[in-house]
């Protein structure tokens, strides 16, 4: 085989490989919001949800990050692959990417509990002051660079998307709007660079409606329950 066989027989083993990486993992994304939202149907309290058992909410946690982190994972995912040239090692790094937001989900059950507005408020004011500090842009850069394992992307992107992620369980960890909004953002931030002109405004929002939140909690759809 010479030279010029050799370049497009890899050519189209990269293409197929990209191709079938992005559509497994956009596939595994799709269903997993499918199931998700079916779980987290009639759940939704606002800062009065209740978590349910260990086990019920490992597996909603669980499908809640395939869906809404897969997406934004998929550029490293490819990465990792051309890096390796195997698309066998996929699975391992998508389950040791997982293995970490796993761990912040046992974190989450074990100090989540039915709050009030305040909390809610304290934590999204947090949430948006955090997105301004230099911690959350080395971890949101290196989320976008080339990674060696799955253990180690999902450490630098639980540290990008932390402030974000608590704020949905603040506000309401079994509701869908909340969910969509916060999985937009992070897909956003992973595929795009950080530009002040953008993230400032954002971290305002994010300060401003913790502010709302303190001071007309009833101005929040969907943040207390229905008496």
């Amino acid at each position: 085989m010479n030279d010029i066989s050799k370049k497009f027989a890899m050519t189209r083993a990269t293409t197929s490989a990209t191709t079938t990486t992005l559509t497994a993992t956009l596939g595994l994304s799709g269903a997993c919001w499918v199931l998700a939202v079916r779980e987290m149907n009639g759940m939704n309290m606002g800062v009065a949800t209740q978590l349910g058992s260990f086990a019920f909410f490992c597996a909603v946690w669980i499908l809640m990050m395939a869906a809404m982190m897969l997406p934004g994972a998929t550029p490293a995912v490819l990465r990792y692959v051309h890096a390796n040239g195997r698309i066998r090692a996929v699975p391992l790094f998508v389950v040791s990417y997982f293995v970490v937001w796993s761990v912040v989900g046992v974190a989450v059950y074990a100090i989540d509990r039915p709050h009030g507005t305040i909390a809610a408020g304290a934590v999204t004011i947090a949430a948006g002051v955090y997105e301004l500090t230099p911690l959350k842009q080395r971890f949101r850069r290196r989320c976008r660079e080339s990674v060696r394992s799955g253990f180690g992307f999902g450490v630098y992107c639980v540290g990008s998307s932390i402030g974000l992620m608590l704020m949905m369980v603040a506000l309401g960890i079994m509701s869908v709007i909340w969910m969509i909004v916060v999985a937009v953002l992070v897909l956003v931030q992973r595929l795009l660079p950080s530009k002040a002109a953008i993230d400032l405004p954002l971290a305002l929002a994010i300060v401003g409606l913790g502010i709302l939140i303190l001071s007309a909690p009833w101005a929040v759809p969907g943040l207390t329950p229905p008496m």
